[in-house]
């Protein structure tokens, strides 16, 4: 939809949305019930204005996806410094400039390129499923030079057919052996420097002529005898010689270089009018144009024929012109004024192709490939269903449980839900991030986790209505606004700890799923602070609902709390066995990791995996022969997802990788490319590195922040149930043994922003509690607090757990790893967080036992004011 539509559209709808709340408050104001205060006014504006906002974002832009979701090769290289070049971020962004421009050259429609750091420049190039043309192309160090030709190298001629002196090899016409180039390299062209006309090709001649630029010298008549007469053909053999063949195939000896891609500023294809063809012309820079004039002027002294009348253009050891130096060059004299062109045969193609490879051959320093994964359109388009379905029956499954857990006030909830997809979704589109598949996964979980924070207000809502401290609806739900706060604040922030440490030391598309979620976490505060809020104070007020409180659904306790209450279970007074439970199933999952190893995945070992579909079902041992016939007997090969077979190699070349794919090809009666990952060496080990360091760093973060907003007793109990969530989800993915990948590092990270979260609920309820219960045993008031938020933690980790198992039942080999990984961190968590940190938090207070905490500053107002506990 264009701007302008969509602008009116969103327009339109808001201004008979304030129409009809501004009607709604004047009859309030008529019967005599009193117009909403400011505040809430302000609230109910301000979310109006969000969603009409996010209204127009969405319908006007999208976010762009990544690879992974669109399909296409994203190519990671590093730049390596050299002798004279050191690889710093001013030579990688000249570096990236050139490889612009050879990208650009390849024709990719809508190719990306970046630089990461100071060394690394990414390039994403949608659509290509073949990444050998882009990787040679982009690979290549690729220093242009410029040679004279000082003659043929005849050392590989049998003696009869040594050319006499003076005479010159015949060379084969181009037109019918000019060898095959690599896609990535377009055919060598031909043409000639000179004058307007080319002349007649000489035997040796290329056909091609470099003509004289703006300044042509002109050609004085006298000049003939100034020209030496012909000598024989220099011998090969010379020290700094370099022997290469032309464009025709035959070998050239070429003089050191005389000038490099530094000194040439630009190079155009055009259309020449008068000579109804295509040139290409080429501009100098520096000392280049001297360097050229005196090129061509001892070229133009050589007699016709000679090769010495020629100069070659070399990109990484290949020429890619050597043409000729007309006859209007005069000797001595050479081509002046910084600029000349080269004629020729030429389609606009060839012209093109020349051109593009001389003004964007030279790189400042060389570059390597670390990484390069190609990921076919099928498995983007299969992903994007899958996350699809996932969050429509997860948000359905969500849906049904609030509202049966929380009646009325849980469908204001539901509708608060959908506004935080839509703002979330929005902020994806207008900050211009990129969809990644782990970030599609984070934005479905996130819809499970912005649940959290309502199920807190609406459980401190039934406390304040339930227990007589409120007498209204009204009352109830802003004390539970307020009194929710502090542990909606503290949960988020740990979250966005983790998402933080994720976009900063994670890479690719893991990093995206950082992006994502700190985008979702900050829409979600935002639906639950304000959208939930405006409409759960309208339900409040509406007559039916007050006279029937039973359904606002906070009238009275669930089932879960009730039974407790009833029971009143001394959880905590035996606060060493939950202990005991703890550390055997820590000892279950470092017995995996030390009896069964970890498969890392190649993002930390480095090496390549290829995943192909095959059109009939192969039997991996087939499939194994398959890949031992193309050269890799060693070879990991797998079963993966339906039917998919994938391969995984310490070492595999993009054309090895070609021969396995075609040779699964051909056992499966055709295949389709499914994925396709190179990791350097050297990239595995750094990841491995920052895994590490993201672990480390999200602990001692945690650690920090809980030990300055409660007690460091709380703190370190707290690392430790995390410390026990990791360990027991790694030990598992070892037992069943499930590769350890950069996937499985964003859903631990995950998992740890989620226990802590948890964990922060629990302590802020123990905190408040023991400010009311100053002298009663801490054993007695952490069993209170667990009895009040168990009910919030089942609720909350149902809600999220909808969604995790629709993305581990639908989401195939891509996804299901990482739903799995979050389902067991999802459990162990609600678990440790509860009967890990808070027994072992008991057992450090009665080791150093500290006063309660002050009790809160008591807000003197009503709590039927309307405006306590606001959140604008």
């Amino acid at each position: 939809m264009d701007r302008m539509t969509a602008l009116y559209l969103v327009g339109g709808a808001t201004a008979v949305i304030l129409a009809t709340y501004a009607l709604i408050r004047r009859r309030a104001k008529n019967r005599g019930n009193g117009a909403p205060d400011g505040g809430r006014a302000a609230r109910a504006v301000a979310a109006l204005l969000v969603l009409a906002g996010s209204a127009f974002v969405t319908l006007t832009a999208s976010p762009n996806l990544g690879l992974d979701l669109e399909g296409g090769a994203q190519i990671v290289l590093e730049t390596q410094s050299t002798d004279t070049v050191e690889a710093n971020a001013e030579s990688t962004d000249r570096a990236l400039e050139v490889l612009r421009r050879r990208v650009d050259a390849l024709g990719v429609s809508e190719p990306s390129l970046s630089r990461s750091g100071d060394r690394r420049i990414i390039v994403e190039l949608p659509g290509v499923s073949d990444p050998r043309e882009a990787a040679d192309a982009l690979g290549r160090t690729a220093q242009l030079t410029v040679h004279a030709v000082t003659g043929y190298d005849t050392s590989g001629l049998p003696p009869a057919e040594t050319p006499a002196p003076g005479e010159t090899p015949p060379a084969t016409p181009p037109a019918e052996t000019a060898p095959a180039t690599p896609p990535a390299t377009p055919p060598a062209t031909e043409g000639s420097v000179g004058g307007a006309v080319a002349p007649e090709t000489a035997t040796g001649d290329t056909g091609t002529d470099v003509v004289a630029g703006t300044t042509p010298a002109p050609t004085d008549p006298a000049a003939p005898a100034e020209t030496p007469a012909p000598g024989e053909t220099p011998a090969p053999g010379g020290e700094d010689q370099l022997v290469l063949p032309d464009e025709s195939g035959q070998p050239l000896l070429l003089a050191p270089t005389a000038m490099t891609g530094e000194e040439i500023d630009g190079a155009d294809a055009i259309f020449d009018v008068q000579r109804g063809g295509w040139l290409v012309t080429l501009d100098f820079s520096g000392s280049g144009g001297d360097t050229w004039a005196q090129l061509t002027s001892d070229a133009a002294c050589q007699p016709d024929g000679d090769p010495r009348r020629r100069i070659a253009i070399v990109l990484d050891d290949t020429v890619i012109s050597s043409p000729n130096v007309t006859n209007s060059v005069q000797c001595g004299v050479g081509i002046r004024g910084g600029q000349t062109e080269i004629t020729g045969d030429f389609s606009e193609e060839e012209a093109k192709d020349l051109a593009a490879l001389v003004e964007g051959g030279a790189l400042p320093v060389d570059v390597t490939t670390i990484e390069q994964r190609v990921v076919g359109p099928t498995l983007g388009d299969a992903a994007i269903e899958a996350s699809a379905w996932a969050a429509i029956i997860g948000m359905v499954a969500t849906a049904i449980f609030i509202g049966v857990a929380y009646r009325l006030i849980g469908l204001m909830a539901i509708l608060a839900l959908f506004g935080y997809a839509g703002i979330a979704y929005a902020a994806l589109s207008a900050l211009g991030a990129t969809l990644t598949l782990p970030g599609l996964a984070g934005f479905v979980l996130a819809i499970g986790m912005a649940v959290d924070a309502n199920v807190l207000i609406f459980e401190r809502a039934r406390e304040e209505y339930v227990d007589g401290t409120t007498k209204s609806l009204r009352g109830a739900v802003q004390s539970g606004f307020k009194n929710a706060l502090s542990a909606i604040a503290d949960s988020n922030v740990t979250t966005l700890l983790a998402a933080g440490l994720l976009f900063f030391l994670a890479s690719g598309p893991v990093r995206g799923f950082g992006v994502t979620l700190t985008i979702g976490v900050l829409a979600s505060l935002l639906s639950a602070l304000v959208l939930s809020r405006v409409l759960s104070e309208w339900l409040a007020d509406r007559r039916w609902v007050q006279a029937h409180p039973d359904a606002s659904g906070i009238a009275h306790h669930g089932r879960v709390r009730l039974w407790l209450r009833r029971r009143n279970p001394q959880l905590m007074s035996r606060a060493g066995r939950w202990l005991i439970i703890s550390a055997a199933a820590v000892a279950i999952g470092v017995a995996g990791i030390v009896v069964r190893g970890l498969e890392f995945g190649i993002e930390f070992t480095g090496g390549r995996l290829v995943e192909v579909s095959p059109t009939e079902t192969i039997d991996v041992d087939d499939a194994r022969a398959a890949v031992a016939d193309a050269g890799f007997p060693t070879a990991i090969v797998q079963e993966s997802g339906d039917d998919d077979i994938t391969v995984r190699a310490s070492d595999m070349s993009d054309d090895e990788a070609a021969a396995v794919i075609a040779a699964l090809d051909e056992a499966g009666g055709g295949a389709e490319l499914v994925r396709d990952e190179l990791i350097g060496p050297s990239l595995g080990d750094e990841l491995q590195r920052n895994a590490l360091i993201a672990l480390g760093v999200a602990l001692a973060a945690q650690l920090a922040y809980l030990a300055i907003r409660f007690r460091w007793t709380f703190g370190a109990s707290a690392v430790v149930a995390l410390f026990q969530n990791v360990a027991i989800t790694v030990g598992i993915f070892a037992w069943i043994g499930k590769p350890l990948d950069g996937i499985f590092l964003a859903a631990l990270l995950t998992i740890i922003g989620y226990s802590v979260n948890d964990a922060v609920v629990v302590f802020d309820r123990i905190r408040e509690t023991w400010t009311r219960k100053d002298g009663e045993k801490f054993t007695d008031v952490a069993n209170t607090a667990i009895l009040n938020t168990l009910p919030r933690s089942v609720n909350t980790g149902a809600s999220t757990l909808f969604i995790l198992v629709a993305l581990l039942v639908l989401g195939g080999d891509s996804l299901s790893d990482f739903a799995l990984a979050l389902v067991l961190g999802i459990l162990i968590g609600t678990y440790s967080s509860n009967f890990t940190a808070v027994p072992l938090t008991i057992m450090l207070e009665s080791k150093k036992p500290a006063p309660p905490p002050p009790a809160k500053k008591v807000d003197k107002r009503s709590r039927e004011d309307p405006n306590y506990g606001a959140v604008v």
